[in-house]
């Protein structure tokens, strides 16, 4: 290599002084002696497509001082994104790119995936205030997925732009019935029926808990209006007192297990939210097949759970739907609005993501799946999905 280098000199010292004319005319006869000189590396354009975009990413690499941090300290293959490295004489602190490998498991998206959706950030780990889409034709059954997830995102965010939502048709909410109803206080309206009475007169009066339509915003209110207009929305200093109330938030555990009992559903453990089915689920499913606006019911009951202190109550419920509608074949009906809003109430989001997983692996046709982009789905066929417990 030395050898080799001391041939430069002279070459060096000729263009010093006619380096005018001697650089342009002789660019390409330098370059193959610098080719010569130097070892070769393989450049990306000699590497398989696939193989650069599977591999390697350039993300940012943060030099922090030895003393701080061990020598590499590198973030779990499930988020991989960046690298600290101990700096050395020849690497400055400060921030830096280079190529590091990233695990596939990081689900990263580009917004012209087909089927991504600019509404739903299941698959986003790091998710940018400012989304597009691919404008393209797609199925109905993807547009309908697309109108519900804007309203699930919604949902998940928190309703931004709501602001502090401390004032209802002009009345400020400093009473905040919703959670003296569920401390006793004040009866439901217009049924003026309170909640233990509820709880003791409705157990298992299925037909008037179908007809009567105005108790399910009291049992399980949201921050958002619903069919009954002598409801009232929840409040932000609402949700707050309510989770601070060991009562009312006992209470709503009621509500929900007279609602799941409702749909042939038991709550088998009261930490964990795990549900299983009742021995009349039969005759239950028969009413829920039948009378579809128990969807509406059920997206907010999943919903009013996540705001009020019980996410972890979510998934468990979500996949007892998938599992009837998905691998047993039952509930046609409520199939679709499993897919489009039970999955995207979920809060956490790497329960969201297992449960989109779950329904694919179940889903068929496979093409036909549109709730999630096909990039995630190509990662979904290369991993193995464990086998179910029996019913």
């Amino acid at each position: 290599m030395h050898k080799r280098t001391l041939l430069l000199v002279p070459v060096l010292a000729y263009m010093g002084l006619h380096w005018r004319s001697f650089i342009p005319n002789c660019w390409p006869w330098l370059e193959r002696i610098w080719r010569f000189i130097m070892p070769s590396y393989p450049s990306p354009n000699s590497l398989p497509r696939d193989e650069v975009e599977s591999q390697v990413s350039l993300v940012s690499v943060v030099v922090e001082p030895s003393d701080s941090l061990p020598r590499e300290e590198v973030e779990s293959q499930e988020s991989l994104g960046s690298v600290v490295v101990e700096p050395s004489d020849s690497i400055p602190s400060g921030k830096v790119e280079v190529p590091v490998l990233r695990s596939l498991r990081s689900f990263d998206i580009e917004d012209t995936n087909e089927y991504y959706c600019m509404y739903d950030s299941t698959w986003e780990d790091h998710p940018s205030e400012e989304t597009s889409e691919r404008r393209t034709k797609h199925s109905n059954k993807f547009n309908r997925f697309r109108s519900a997830a804007r309203d699930m995102q919604k949902y998940r965010h928190d309703y931004p732009g709501q602001g502090s939502n401390l004032y209802f048709g002009g009345q400020q909410q400093d009473d905040m019935p919703n959670l003296q109803f569920y401390r006793g206080q004040i009866p439901s309206s217009p049924d003026g029926v309170f909640i233990e009475d509820f709880h003791n007169k409705w157990h298992r009066k299925y037909s008037k808990m179908e007809e009567v339509h105005s108790y399910i915003q009291w049992w399980f209110p949201l921050q958002e209006p619903g069919m009954n207009y002598q409801a009232k929305e929840l409040t932000k200093k609402e949700i707050e007192a309510f989770l601070e109330d060991g009562t009312a938030k006992q209470r709503l555990v009621m509500s929900y297990k007279l609602m799941l009992d409702f749909y042939g559903i038991e709550l088998s453990n009261d930490i964990t939210g795990e549900v299983k089915l009742e021995n009349n689920w039969r005759e239950r499913f028969d009413n829920l097949e039948r009378n579809t606006h128990n969807n509406l019911r059920i997206t907010r009951i999943l919903k009013c759970l996540g705001t009020l202190g019980f996410p972890h109550y979510q998934a468990p419920l979500v996949r007892i739907f998938l599992e009837q509608t998905l691998v047993k074949g039952k509930l046609y009906n409520v199939k679709e609005s499993a897919l489009n809003y039970f999955i995207f109430a979920v809060i956490a989001k790497q329960e969201r993501r297992n449960l989109v997983k779950y329904a694919y692996a179940h889903y068929e046709p496979k093409h036909e799946f549109v709730w999630c982009p096909k990039t995630i789905q190509s990662i979904f066929r290369g991993e193995t999905f464990p086998d179910e417990k029996p019913n």
